[in-house]
Formats: C-alpha cells, sequence, structure tokens
C-alpha cells in the first residue's frame, strides 16, 4: 500500500483490511479450553502483527476492538470501553480504549481463562489483577503489596500514575520476567505462587520494576537504545526504592550489594560502558540503577525527587535523552553533572569503591562487609563471634554468611553453632545449612531431617536430594514423606521425587512404568518450557538412548522461548558426541515435522 501525495493535515481516515501470519511478537501457547494468546513487542516487533511504525519516538494513541470466544477473557491497553456479544456467532468484541499517546511497542493483548479481582488505589486508579482460572486461590500470595507499591510511587515520584488504568496478567512461556505495556503489564506464570512458594520466590521486585516503567518508560521514553538506561536504571532503582519501603534500609542495602557482586564480577569482561546501545542487560539495569543511587545521595532525596518530578512533568508523552534528565538535575543542585555522566555512565567498569563507600553507611553493611573480611581467618578466632551473631536478632544474611563460612570446619568443631543456626527458625538461615552440608553425620541426621518440613520449596528439595543419597536404608520414607510434594510451578518437587521413586530399588516397582511415563509426559509440548527442561534434564540422566526422550528433546529446539532451546541445542549437541547418538538422531528425521527436521539437521551438518 502506497499514499500519495494531495493530503492536508486533519481529520484525514484511513481503513484497510490486512492479514499476518507472525512468526513471532503474537503466541499462541496451548490449544481448546487451555489456549492463551498473547503478545510481546519489546522494542521493534509489534509490526509483526499490528500495522504499526517500530519508532519508540512516534507515540500514537491506540484503540483496539479485539473479536475473541466469549467464553475467554480478553485484555488489551487503556480502558475496555465496553465489550458486545456477537450475533452471527459465540464470539464477543471488545473495545479498549486509550486516551494518550505511546510507542507501538507497548500494544498488547492477552487471551486466556483468567480469574479477575478488582480494587483501586488511594489516588483512585482502577486495579485489575489477574490469574489462570486454574490458580486462583494464589492470587493474594502473587499480588502481594501491589496496592502499596502503587501508592508509594505516587509519593515518591511525585506524579500522579499517568493513565485511567493498571492491570496486570501472567501467561505461560512468557519470554521474560514481565513486560511494561502501558497500563497492562503481562508477566511470566513463574511468578505465580502459593504460599509456601512466596519464601523462595516473589513477583514484589518484578511487579514493582514494571510498574515504574509506566512513568519511566511508557510516560516518558529514550529517544533511542544508548538512553536504554533511562528506562530500565530507573525501574530498577525504583523498584530498590519500594522494596525499602515494604521491608527496611537493611533490606535495600543488602540488595545493592548484591547488585554491586554482580556488577564488580561482569567488569572484568564487559566493557561496554552505560551509555551505549550495546550495553549488556545487567549494565542497563543494574549499574543504570547504581548510577541512581549514587546521584540520589550526593544531591540528597529531596532534590532528586525535585528532579525527577520537574523531569517528567516537562516531558510527559515525549522522548527523553540523558541530558535532558541531568538537566534537571543541575537546575535543583551544583553538582558536578558532567563529572558524573563521564565516570559512571561513559566509563565501563563499576565503581566499586564509591560504593562500598555507600555501603558502609549503614550499620547491618557494615557487619556483613567485616565479616566477609574474616573468610580466611582460623575458625578459632571468629567462633565466639559467629555465636554471638547467631543469638542475635540481626538481619538474616549475616547468620547466613555465617553458616557459609563454616562448610569447611570439621563437624566436631562448628556442631553447636549450627544448632544455634537451626534453631534460629529462619528459612534462609536453615536453606543454607541445608547447602553447605554435603556429609551428614548420623548424629546430626535427625535435625538435618527437620528441614524437610520446612515451608520452601527449595529447602525441600536439597534436603530430599541430600537424605536420600546419604542414607539409602530410609529411601522408602522420604519417598513416602514427599510423595504428594509438587512445589513451584515448574514442578521442581514433583520432578524430583519421580526421579527418585524411579532410582530406588525396589519401591514401588509396580508403578514405576507409571512414574516414569508421568516423567516422560511433563518433558513433552503440553508443558511450559521450565516444567519440560527439569524432565528433560532428569530423564536424560535416567535413559539417554530412550528416542521418546530424544524426540521431546528434538521438539524444544522448535520452542519460541530462546534459553529453553538454546538449553535443547546444548544437550543434543552433547549428545551427537557419540556415534549411537548420532545414528539416533538421523534415525529421528523422517517422524519429525518441518520445522523440527530443519533444527535437527543443523545441528547433524556441524
Amino acid at each position: 500500500m502506497q499514499l500519495f501525495e494531495g493530503f492536508k493535515k486533519g481529520k484525514n481516515k484511513l481503513t484497510f483490511t490486512y492479514k499476518a501470519s507472525p512468526k513471532q511478537t503474537l503466541y499462541f501457547i496451548g490449544e481448546a479450553e487451555n489456549l492463551q494468546i498473547w503478545t510481546q513487542g519489546q522494542g521493534k516487533y509489534t509490526s509483526h502483527w499490528l500495522p504499526s511504525f517500530d519508532d519508540v519516538n512516534e507515540k500514537l494513541i491506540f484503540n483496539l476492538s479485539i473479536q475473541f470466544d466469549s467464553s475467554f477473557e480478553v485484555l488489551s491497553n487503556g480502558k475496555l470501553k465496553n465489550d458486545n456479544i456477537n450475533s452471527n456467532n459465540n464470539g464477543k468484541t471488545w473495545h479498549y480504549q486509550m486516551t494518550q499517546p505511546m510507542s507501538s511497542y507497548l500494544v498488547m493483548m492477552a487471551i486466556g481463562k483468567f480469574t479477575k479481582q478488582a480494587t483501586k488505589t488511594k489516588s483512585g486508579t482502577p486495579l485489575e489483577i489477574y490469574l489462570d482460572e486454574k490458580d486462583a486461590d494464589k492470587i493474594e500470595t502473587t499480588y502481594k503489596y501491589t496496592t502499596q507499591i502503587f501508592d508509594f510511587f505516587e509519593r515518591e515520584i511525585g506524579v500522579k500514575y499517568p493513565w485511567e488504568i493498571y492491570r496486570q496478567v501472567p501467561v505461560r512461556d512468557f519470554l521474560y520476567s514481565g513486560m511494561e505495556n502501558t497500563t497492562s503489564t503481562i508477566f511470566a506464570q513463574d511468578f505465580v505462587v502459593d504460599k509456601i512458594g512466596f519464601n523462595d520466590k516473589t513477583y514484589i521486585n518484578v511487579n514493582a520494576h514494571e510498574l515504574a516503567h509506566q512513568w519511566f518508560g511508557n510516560l516518558i521514553t529514550a529517544q533511542s537504545g544508548k538512553h536504554h538506561w533511562l528506562q530500565e536504571g530507573f525501574a530498577t532503582y525504583y523498584a530498590l526504592l519500594a522494596e525499602k519501603e515494604l521491608f527496611g534500609d537493611d533490606h535495600f542495602n543488602w540488595e545493592l550489594y548484591e547488585m554491586a557482586e554482580r556488577l564488580q564480577k561482569a567488569s572484568k569482561s564487559d566493557t561496554i560502558p552505560l551509555l551505549n546501545e550495546k550495553a549488556s542487560s545487567l549494565t542497563f539495569y543494574q549499574k543504570g540503577a547504581w548510577a541512581l543511587h549514587f546521584l540520589r545521595e550526593q544531591i540528597g532525596p529531596e532534590n532528586f525527587q525535585k528532579a525527577v518530578t520537574t523531569y517528567l512533568k516537562k516531558y510527559r508523552f515525549k522522548n527523553v535523552n540523558t541530558d535532558d534528565f541531568l538537566n534537571e538535575v543541575k537546575a535543583v543542585s551544583t553538582f558536578d553533572t558532567e563529572n558524573f555522566k563521564r565516570i559512571w555512565l561513559q566509563n565501563p567498569g563499576f565503581e566499586v569503591n564509591q560504593a562500598l563507600m555507600l555501603l558502609r553507611k549503614n550499620a547491618f553493611m557494615k557487619s556483613y562487609l567485616e565479616l566477609v573480611d574474616l573468610q580466611n581467618q582460623p575458625f578459632a578466632e571468629k567462633k565466639i563471634l559467629f555465636e554471638n551473631i547467631l543469638k542475635t536478632e540481626t538481619f538474616y544474611p549475616l547468620k547466613e554468611e555465617v553458616v557459609f563460612q563454616l562448610a569447611e570446619v570439621p563437624f566436631e568443631e562448628k556442631e553447636p553453632l549450627l544448632q544455634l543456626a537451626m534453631n534460629t527458625k529462619n528459612l534462609k538461615v536453615r536453606q543454607a545449612i541445608a547447602r553447605i552440608m554435603v556429609e551428614i553425620p548420623i548424629a546430626f541426621q535427625a535435625n538435618y531431617e527437620t528441614l524437610l518440613n520446612d515451608e520452601s520449596y527449595i529447602t525441600q528439595e536439597i534436603a530430599l536430594g541430600t537424605l536420600w543419597r546419604l542414607f539409602p536404608e530410609k529411601q522408602t520414607t522420604y519417598l513416602n514423606q514427599s510423595k504428594e510434594w509438587v512445589g513451584f510451578n515448574d514442578k521442581n518437587l514433583r520432578i524430583l521425587w519421580l526421579t527418585l521413586a524411579l532410582m530406588t530399588e525396589n519401591y514401588e516397582n509396580t508403578n514405576k512404568v507409571n512414574f516414569y511415563d508421568e516423567l516422560l509426559d511433563y518433558s513433552s509440548s503440553k508443558y511450559e518450557s521450565s516444567i519440560r527442561q527439569n524432565a528433560l534434564t532428569n530423564l536424560l540422566f535416567l535413559n539417554p538412548n530412550d528416542q521418546n526422550i530424544l524426540r521431546n528433546l528434538v521438539n524444544a529446539i522448535t520452542h519460541h522461548k530462546w534459553q529453553f532451546t538454546l538449553f535443547a541445542r546444548n544437550q543434543i549437541r552433547e549428545l551427537l558426541k557419540t556415534e549411537r547418538h548420532k545414528k539416533y538422531f538421523q534415525e529421528l528425521l523422517p517422524s519429525l515435522n518441518a520445522a523440527e527436521q530443519i533444527q535437527l539437521r543443523r545441528l547433524l551438518e556441524n
């Protein structure tokens, strides 16, 4: 289609019909009642399914009308203006309306069998939170603190939420943790947790990060990839500020410390600076957050808030660059923004000394860093200190570090401290014990077995595997105790249990075929990639010659999620090192579909 010259600026209207069979951006997951359809247009991909210009600098008001089966829920950007039952079939049309412009990569659609809960924020913004119907009982644990985070952001940022509504929905096999589509965040199903899963994995940080993007990224949008940190660095930092509001200063500094550790380690090989479109995600997100933290500490929280508020109001619904933000910092302070820009944004590496200087202002972090410095000291010289730490009510990472430093200490010397650590009843501290105990003396076996009862799917997984390995005479007892366990969304406990049950001699021999079939089924395309990957890993350990497993492994390399396809490719490459498996894969070729054949041939030929 071409539009010729001659049109005057005004109320022109263009209507056209089109069809699209997108190979990316619009994804169809599952079938029939289990079907989900969702989009992921991050950056420049929305035009694969919706006629649009993939240019972040072009902002339009998008209104979508979507027709689909009336038994499903259909979500899009903006407010639902109305939904009409179609008279000629059992379908329905949903009309969503935006009132302000946005970049096309933020247009979304999500369709599925969702349950919904609606509420309002303190300022009156409607909040809609969704879950798959089968997860209705997990809505409170998954979305915990959502309204508190929203209310905090409006206070902290100093600019009211810029849109008419906010909704969130998890989908299966999403490509990333979450995506901040305007008014309507999509996030990964793996963050849907029950009350036990919440102790190990929560949606809180991702929730806050994607909500922060509604200001930083959606209200104002970076002009180019070079300034991408203005979106990801801000969203990462404000998510940390939200966690500080919820969990306190020690938690906030601990998260900053862990970021600093990752950045310092990565800086040895990652030499691309923050103000570069080719910077890594770690740089954009976490170094960007640290740069903002350093800036906020230098000019003070009040000046920082003034600069951010003015910046957002001045450029609302427009595109920005780094100097636009730094000019607002200069307007409220005498801070040397050019030096800041050079050191934090244009130089590679990470300013570890400046980071440590800020961290040590926190009493907990000062104590933690002093404890880390004792790693190579003889145990006898720090035993009393360890005992005192384990007896106090200090923030858990101090106690966790004590346990980690006990790893190589002979059991007889560390047993009293292990007992103290177990008695803290802190799940993270007890989990640290589960991790360091490669061997378990008989004297400590009963204590270690209590970890099986901890409300932590990670601790239970570690403890079950360790006890099953070290005490074969009690394998049946452990398996019977854990028979109904499922675990996270990836079925970590169920898949472990099936694997151990198959490996345990004379354990429910009449059911072993069923156990194997269930495990094999989890590796099939009926399930999410996280479940499939867990199952495939264990199946390849149990029986790498089963062509049913190999067939499911080949199917995995055609999956839309790159992390899963990379896993499958690496597994196949490893198997192809043996002539036997090369022959197995060659024999499979004729029975595969076209996409599978193309991908497998590439691996066979390399």
